[in-house]
């Protein structure tokens, strides 16, 4: 299988990162603006607790999307250069971008716990699956 083929589920997270941001801008400058702050009200993290809570889970949400994805990247980019791409691993890498994108949708509108934390947990169990799949080949 060509190393194209993973570098779509990569791109397709990048994309969907691209897409939390404007989100995340969307709700946070019109709630600073409704609650009169100042850019500099937001110095330090925790200085916009103060917001709404839909401004304060795009933020969140986006801050979660530059953690454990950023092991995504790095474990995909690592199989595609070592020629390891097939099935299987497009399979698992599209498997963690979807729970993270559900991840996603859930945090920034009905923000349950349970379920995010679900998906979360998918999200994990895919990239964990490629970790050590990967771990096994080159070792």
């Amino acid at each position: 299988m060509e190393m194209m083929a993973l570098m779509q589920p990569l791109m397709a997270l990048g994309l969907w990162t691209v897409v939390m941001f404007v989100w995340m801008y969307a709700k946070r400058i019109p709630a600073m603006q409704a609650a009169k702050l100042e850019p500099d009200a937001a110095q330090h993290p925790g200085d916009l607790n103060q917001l709404p809570s839909d401004a304060r889970q795009a933020a969140d949400n986006y801050n979660h999307l530059l953690e454990a994805p950023t092991l995504f990247y790095a474990v995909a980019l690592a199989i595609a250069v070592a020629g390891h791409t097939d099935a299987i691993f497009v399979a698992l890498a599209w498997a963690y971008v979807g729970a993270r994108i559900l991840h996603s949708l859930v945090q920034v509108t009905i923000n349950r716990v349970m379920v995010r934390f679900t998906l979360f947990l998918l999200s994990w169990i895919a990239l964990a699956a490629m970790i050590v799949r990967e771990a096994l080949l080159l070792f």
